[in-house]
């Protein structure tokens, strides 16, 4: 699990599958009778098992909950999220229209699963993982709650560094002599270059808060304000939780954990963003494309993230953000509340402990001795150990001696109060890793890693260097990977079945994940519906594949043949046929795309023309993205565009199903031949049906 599942790779460190030698809390627990429930994000499985046709052996239902109701990729859309429900795909159970949002749809789950187990059988011990979309990116929440947070953040990310890292200090969180590191911690593109005179990367610049113009600021006020209203939403149904296991008697006696997966991310560039899927496919936000959407951030319309200045103010008083092994990306808060079993009340601990540290913790509180063997399976030592003895002992020694981080590049290792880590830019490029510089600090006194003691301490350093190969080589952290977003995503990963020139879908079954869909980036395709239609009128949605923040679709309305092609949500690229749809049996009405160029390298650029049988009945240039369609694919589906829509130009009402005729299927061709081949086998195969 070097990197996230999307992003796996074919060796043991990142191939998105956690073995069955290494158990889950739930699997321990259940087998120890309890109820086990998740719901929210998954994320522990690579994206080829996450499509209806493969094992389920790594699916939450896979790994011993007994109920799931949540998402199994990255990230997913708060007001259309891609759900699973237990061990199948579901529609949310209403639209933002009518008052739709992920958090409080799983947390209903949450409550549903408890209730439905403690109306049984009263006495029988529940572990719950909750785990919502907020706050990672889509930042989405209801305008209400965004509104509450209006003008909080009007002093700026500077600013609001100093004044939290105040406040830390008055509350004791971090030592009384913490400073505060630079913005730019690591560098510029004025300042650095790879070792091979490669560009620093813009993705991890941070602007000067004076530098911004009004209307800048008060775009990234917004962005604050928004991210700030995901959180209060979250909170308040967090609190619809607790709420219950107070009114049922079972809060005093029930452990809550709460934890951040990471620091707060930089994935918004210097300057946020309003569709983070240009990110994944190396296209920069731009101020004046995001200015154009301020009044629409934490909505539908919005695929949206803060820039890089807030991560910096979020992770105060760290440096950098999610994907770096400084602090900023790997130091996160966790509270552990058990009004039962601890003495200490609102208490800060200084122990150094990390996430794996979690679940020998649940099972010391329990008693419970972890297993030997668990489904068959001989189990690997933990890694992780209690923090038990920490709760009612603030002063004790830490027991933790080491801790070894490694990610996209960025390296770092904990012993003993000590850190070296590198300057190695994440996603970069750069590679040479054994060029990297490392630094040393000694975080037990500087914890926001400000000064660099690898001058002074060469020994030290060196004796941390040598530590972070001997734990790599034992976690098995090779190789190191640091290419960028866009080419890590597109890697060709393991199918169902091999790639082919030809796809053929139908209606009326579950979406296609984008992983295991036809792959139209970059090339000529054409996309052939076979429909019967019997008299005029018919509309809808033929063919549909990706959202509003990228993807394309074939259909009808106003009786003529519609397609678009929405680049990355910046623009609808849309061709309207010019004659009506004809009427009749085993029609084909098409789209065709021949690439002719590229402009920048990656973004195919050609004609799609548009066909009644070989008849053609429009055309125009198009461009094509060079990227996924979501960070954690989008769907294709026939007849219908489930969740997002690619367009709000579809006729009808969500899910704008086909009606007024029948798709027998839709081909999508991707083998470059000229359209009319295709056209004429097409007619050739049904003749022989």
């Amino acid at each position: 699990m070097a990197c996230i599942t999307e992003a796996a790779i074919g060796f043991p460190n990142a191939s998105g599958v956690i073995p069955p030698e290494n158990g889950q809390i739930q699997e321990i627990l259940g087998a120890q009778g309890w109820n086990t429930y998740m719901v929210g994000k998954w994320h522990l499985c690579p994206e080829s098992e996450m499509n209806l046709a493969s094992s389920r052996r790594n699916w939450p239902t896979g790994r011993g909950f007994e109920r799931f109701y949540g998402f199994l990729g990255a990230e997913t859309n708060q007001w259309y999220p891609d759900i699973v429900y237990d061990s199948h795909p579901v529609d949310p159970p209403k639209t933002p229209e009518e008052g739709y949002h992920f958090t409080e749809d799983i947390t209903d789950k949450a409550l549903e699963f408890i209730k439905d187990a403690k109306t049984l059988a009263p006495d029988k011990p529940f572990f719950l993982y909750y785990a919502p979309g907020a706050c990672h990116a889509p930042h989405h929440a209801p305008k209400e709650w965004i509104e509450r947070f209006k003008g909080q953040f009007d002093m700026g990310y500077e600013a609001m560094r100093e004044q939290t890292l105040a406040r830390q200090k008055e509350m004791g969180i971090v030592p009384a002599e913490t400073e505060l590191p630079p913005m730019n911690p690591i560098g510029t593109p004025e300042t650095r270059k790879g070792p091979n005179g490669e560009p620093f990367p813009m993705l991890d610049v941070t602007l000067p808060w004076d530098s911004l113009s009004d209307d800048e600021k008060r775009l990234f006020c917004r962005m604050a304000e928004v991210y700030a209203g995901f959180m209060g939403h979250a909170d308040h149904h967090i609190g619809r939780l607790l709420d219950y296991l107070e009114e049922t008697g079972q809060r005093e006696n029930t452990m809550v954990i709460v934890v951040s997966d990471n620091g707060a991310s930089g994935e918004g560039g210097p300057n946020g963003s309003v569709n983070e899927s240009k990110f994944m496919n190396g296209i920069p936000d731009t101020m004046e494309t995001n200015l154009a959407m301020i009044d629409e951030l934490g909505g539908p319309k919005t695929y949206n993230h803060y820039p890089t200045g807030w991560a910096m103010a979020f992770n105060t008083p760290f440096k950098m953000w999610k994907r770096y092994e400084f602090n900023g990306g790997t130091s996160d808060p966790c509270i552990i509340s058990w009004p039962k079993g601890l003495k200490a009340r609102g208490e800060i601990r200084e122990q150094y402990h990390h996430a794996i540290d979690i679940v020998p913790t649940v099972l010391d509180v329990l008693g419970v001795e972890p297993p030997e063997t668990l489904g068959g399976h001989v189990q690997s030592h933990f890694d992780g150990l209690s923090m038990r003895y920490s709760f009612d002992h603030a002063e004790i020694p830490g027991a933790r001696p080491t801790q070894f981080y490694s990610m996209l590049g960025s390296r770092g290792i904990w012993h003993q109060g000590w850190k070296a880590v590198t300057t190695h830019p994440t996603i970069s490029g750069w590679g040479n890793f054994g060029k990297d510089t490392w630094e040393l600090y000694h975080t037990d006194v500087d914890r926001s890693e400000l000064h660099d003691r690898a001058a002074d301490e060469p020994e030290k350093l060196q004796e941390l260097i040598n530590l972070w190969y001997a734990e790599a080589g034992a976690n098995g952290a090779f190789p190191l990977d640091d290419r960028s977003a866009l080419e890590i995503v597109t890697t060709p990963r393991p199918a169902l079945s091999p790639a082919r020139d030809r796809y053929i879908y139908y209606p009326g079954v579950a979406e296609v994940p984008e992983s295991q869909a036809v792959n139209v980036r970059n090339r000529s395709y054409s996309i052939g519906a076979v429909v019967d239609i019997p008299e005029p009128g018919a509309e809808g949605v033929l063919f549909s594949h990706g959202a509003r923040f990228g993807g394309h679709a074939l259909y009808i309305k106003d009786n003529r043949l519609h397609y678009v092609y929405n680049f990355v949500g910046d623009f609808e690229q849309m061709i309207v046929s010019d004659q009506d749809v004809p009427t009749g049996e085993k029609l084909i009405l098409s789209a065709a795309f021949v690439k002719d160029g590229e402009d920048p390298p990656g973004v195919s650029t050609g004609l799609l023309t548009l066909f009644h049988g070989d008849q053609k009945v429009g055309e125009k240039r198009i461009k094509t993205q060079p990227g996924k369609f979501a960070i954690a694919g989008e769907g294709l589906c026939v007849g219908r565009d489930s969740s997002e829509p690619v367009t709000d130009d579809y006729p009808g009402a969500a899910p704008y199903g086909f009606t007024g005729g029948t798709i027998n299927r839709v081909v999508v061709d991707v083998s470059g031949d000229p359209y009319v081949d295709l056209e004429r086998e097409a007619v050739a195969m049904m003749a022989r049906e």
